[in-house]
């Protein structure tokens, strides 16, 4: 392998001068510059990175922290696993990679000390990697860490949770006007027995769409149930589950808002194995608009998150801050209702023969 060294001799300058070339152009003549990068492409040389990141007391690594514990599903979400290529792809658009630092509450990671259980701790081995930057994902218990980072000083973004710090910021989607806008569609159908299944307690996003419920039944002027509200936890066995157990109403709903197309999913599958028929028979509207949304039969109305843009603002937010720029407000991204073929008018539901349960 070619070192600095050999590439100095062959240009006759210091080693601290082909460093200076890579690290700090702007401090060398153009002439000398030109002449290190000339024999540097000559013999396919390129600066060792952990070496740059000693230098400059940073590395190209943005640091991902994100619970991976099995027990938890998080991971396989479609919609954060879109979110997340979009992530890479931004930040990879600018020389940056991402670095799983995945956590876990079991022994085995706790003795090796990287359980967010130990926030301190955690943050003091990010400054050792000399990241540049960290990636929060919530996996629903790691407030305490995630202000532990934001206090730090360390450049964070967060996906879906509030952080604030002197170099944090977050990214969410208006989960609150999607969900509104998702109910008021269904009210304008004509439907007045309106459900939701809700996200898990304690989640951000899910806290919002179900605030976007209430406003969007208040603005329709209609009723809000408590059993017509049922908690699930954005999987499509909790929309199943759950949509079976608003069957089982006396008088069950005509439509249902889903905190998640997931949910919205398993509901349909709930509302076919009770020999109903969607939308004829029940409306669905679910939330995120994953792929297999538009694949389904029938195809889903769903409230769209722009998974892209979502990569995109968080790129953006967390170099800006790495450039020494102030952290910025938080990014509050539009959503968009797009109608597909799950939604209906209530007038055939009426006389609907009682679910088979």
């Amino acid at each position: 392998m070619v070192t600095a060294r050999e590439v100095a001799q062959l240009c006759g300058v210091s080693v601290a001068t082909v460093s200076r070339v890579f690290n700090r152009p702007a401090t060398v003549s153009a002439p000398t510059r030109e002449r290190v990068e000339r024999v540097a492409r000559e013999l396919d040389f390129s600066p060792n990175e952990s070496a740059r990141a000693l230098s400059r007391q940073r590395s190209a690594m943005i640091g991902l922290v994100w619970d991976t514990d099995h027990r938890r599903p998080g991971w396989r979400h479609p919609f954060l696993q879109d979110l997340l290529l979009g992530l890479k792809s931004a930040l990879s658009s600018h020389g940056y990679h991402l670095l799983l630092l995945a956590t876990s509450d079991d022994a085995r990671n706790r003795t090796a000390g990287v359980s967010l259980a130990d926030p301190i701790a955690y943050v003091g081995m990010t400054r050792r990697h000399h990241l540049a930057g960290l990636v929060l994902i919530d996996s629903g218990s790691d407030a305490e860490a995630f202000t532990a980072f934001a206090q730090s000083g360390l450049p964070c973004v967060a996906l879906d949770v509030a952080v604030a710090g002197p170099k944090a910021t977050y990214v969410t989607s208006d989960n609150a006007a999607g969900a509104s806008e998702a109910v008021r569609h269904l009210a304008a159908l004509g439907h007045e027995r309106i459900a939701t299944l809700t996200g898990p307690r304690g989640n951000a996003p899910a806290t919002a769409r179900t605030e976007g419920y209430l406003r969007g039944m208040a603005d329709a002027g209609l009723p809000v149930r408590d059993d017509y509200v049922v908690s699930g936890d954005f999987y499509r066995g909790s929309g199943f589950v759950g949509m079976r157990r608003l069957l089982a109403r006396k008088h069950p709903p005509t439509a249902v808002f889903a905190a998640s197309d997931e949910m919205a999913i398993g509901a349909l599958l709930a509302a076919r194995a009770a020999g109903l028929r969607v939308p004829a028979d029940l409306a669905i509207v679910g939330f995120d608009d994953i792929e297999v949304a538009a694949l389904v039969d029938p195809a889903l109305t769903t409230v769209a998150q722009d998974k892209a843009e979502f990569g995109t603002a968080a790129a953006g937010a967390l170099l800006g801050m790495i450039e020494n720029a102030a952290a910025p407000e938080p990014v509050l991204l539009p959503t968009q209702l797009i109608v597909r073929d799950s939604c209906g008018t209530p007038h055939r539901q009426a006389s609907a023969a009682a679910p088979r349960l």
